[in-house]
C-alpha cells in the first residue's frame, strides 16, 4: 500500500453486466477498466487511483458482481462484501429494471455499516426506468448524466474522507519547540523516512510551531547541550525503553504510533483494551494487524519483536496470528484473545474503526502497536496522557 489509500474510496457494486467497469470509463473519461459483454469480467475487486473531474483524487473499488455463481463466485461475492467496511462511499448499479434481493442485501449492508451510498440506473437510455425507486438515470455508453451522478457524489463522500483529522492540533501551540526521535534501522526505507514521521513534522508546522529531529543517540547530548526543553517529545515506540530514561519527567513523552491511536483508531477503546495486556494466559491466540505490506525481516515490529516482547513480559506461551493489509483472518473474531491494531498510517479512518468494530462489539480487547510496546516498557500512562482531555 502507498499513501494514495488515503484517498476517499469509492465503491462500485452491482450484479454482473449492469455495465459498472463501463460506468467507471465514463466516470474517468478514460478506459481504465476492462469492458465485456460476457458476465463474470470483473473476478476480484480491483482499486484504481485516479483523478475525478470536480472531486479530485479517489480510489475507485471495482467489485465482482453480487448475482456470480459457482464456488468461486461466493467467494468473490464474499470479498465484494468486504469491501464495504472499506470504503467511504457506494455506488450501486442496475439495470434492465432488475432491482431485487441482490440489490436490497447491498442497501442493508451500506446501512449497517453506516456508508452514504448512490443508486444508479445505468444503461437508462437502452430501458427507460419503470420502478418506484429514487435513482439517477445514467447511461455509461453516452455520458448522459454524467454531470449529475458526479454532482450527486460529491455531495455523498463525507467530509472527513477528504480532510483528515490532524495529528497534533490541540496539543501543541505556536511557537512549542517539538522534538522528534527517529531512529534509523533496517525498517527505514533508502534516503526516506517513514509516513507517520514525514506527517508529524508536516503537522507540527501546520501548527505553527518548531520541529527538532535527532536520532535517539543524539537526543540527550543535543539536550543537555543546548538546554531545550522541548513542549512534546515524540519517538518511535520501539525506542521508549531508551528514550524515557532520557527525557526529564516534566516533559511530556508519546509516540508517532500512539498519536496515530488518538487520529486513526478507537483510542478509548485501546485505552481500555491495552490493560488486558497482564490477564493473557497460556494458550491465548493474539491478532497482530499490520495495515501495510512490506517485505519481512527480523526487525519487523508486528511479527517479531512485539510478540517475543508480550512473551517475555507476560512469561506465558502465547499464539500469534499477524494478518497484513486488509486481508481476513483465519479465525473468528471472538477466538483471539487480544487484537493488536498497527498505527495505521497507511490506511484511512474507516478502515481501521471498520476493522475492529467485530472485535470491539465481542467483547475482544484492542490495542495498538505503540500503546502496546508503552505498556511492556512501564509508561503506558506517560506515553498516553498527552493526547487525554
Amino acid at each position: 500500500m502507498k499513501g494514495q489509500d488515503l484517498k476517499p474510496h469509492i465503491g462500485i457494486f452491482g450484479r454482473r453486466n449492469v455495465g459498472k467497469s463501463m460506468f467507471i470509463n465514463a466516470l474517468t473519461g478514460s478506459d481504465v477498466a476492462i469492458v465485456s459483454e460476457m458476465a463474470g469480467t470483473t473476478t476480484d475487486p480491483v482499486r484504481k487511483s485516479m483523478e475525478i473531474f470536480g472531486i479530485g483524487p479517489v480510489i475507485l473499488i471495482d467489485t465482482a458482481g453480487i448475482d456470480d455463481i459457482g464456488m468461486l463466485g461466493e467467494k468473490r461475492t464474499a470479498k465484494t462484501l468486504e469491501v464495504i467496511k472499506q470504503i467511504d462511499c457506494a455506488l450501486l448499479l442496475f439495470a434492465g429494471n432488475s432491482f431485487g434481493a441482490f440489490e436490497k442485501a447491498l442497501v442493508d449492508r451500506f446501512i449497517e455499516w453506516n456508508i452514504p451510498y448512490l443508486i444508479i440506473h445505468n444503461k437508462s437510455d437502452e430501458e427507460p426506468l419503470k420502478l418506484p425507486i429514487s435513482s439517477l438515470e445514467f447511461s455509461a455508453l453516452t455520458g448522459e448524466n454524467l454531470e449529475g451522478v458526479l454532482e450527486a457524489l460529491k455531495k455523498s463522500i463525507p467530509d472527513t474522507a477528504y480532510h483528515q483529522p490532524s495529528l497534533l492540533k490541540g496539543i501543541i501551540k505556536s511557537g512549542d519547540i517539538i522534538m522528534l526521535i527517529t531512529p534509523i534501522d533496517s525498517e527505514a526505507p533508502d534516503g526516506r523516512m517513514i509516513l507517520p514521521q514525514v506527517m508529524a513534522i508536516r503537522d507540527v508546522l501546520d501548527q505553527d510551531a518548531v520541529n527538532i529531529v535527532v536520532k535517539e543517540t543524539q537526543a540527550a547530548e543535543f539536550l543537555h547541550s543546548t538546554g531545550i526543553k522541548p513542549a512534546l517529545v515524540l519517538t518511535d515506540s520501539q525506542a521508549f525503553g531508551l528514550v524515557s530514561k532520557i527525557i526529564p519527567m516534566d516533559v511530556p513523552l508519546s509516540s508517532f504510533s500512539v498519536a496515530f491511536a488518538r487520529m486513526r483508531g478507537p483510542f478509548e477503546d485501546y485505552l481500555r483494551g491495552t490493560h488486558h495486556i497482564a490477564e493473557l494466559k497460556d494458550g491465548d491466540k493474539v491478532l497482530m494487524l499490520e495495515s501495510c505490506t512490506h517485505q519481512v525481516s527480523c526487525e519487523d515490529i508486528g511479527r517479531h519483536k512485539l510478540p517475543k516482547w508480550l512473551t517475555a513480559y507476560t512469561q506465558k506461551k502465547l499464539e500469534f496470528e499477524v494478518v497484513a493489509g486488509l486481508s481476513e483472518t483465519q479465525h473468528p473474531i471472538s477466538d483471539y484473545a487480544m487484537i493488536i491494531q498497527c498505527g495505521g498510517c497507511m490506511i484511512t479512518r474507516r478502515q481501521v474503526l471498520s476493522r475492529l468494530s467485530d472485535a470491539i462489539k465481542a467483547g475482544v480487547p484492542v490495542s495498538n502497536y505503540g500503546m502496546t510496546i508503552a505498556y511492556l516498557n512501564g509508561i503506558f500512562d506517560r506515553a498516553v496522557s498527552p493526547f487525554l482531555s
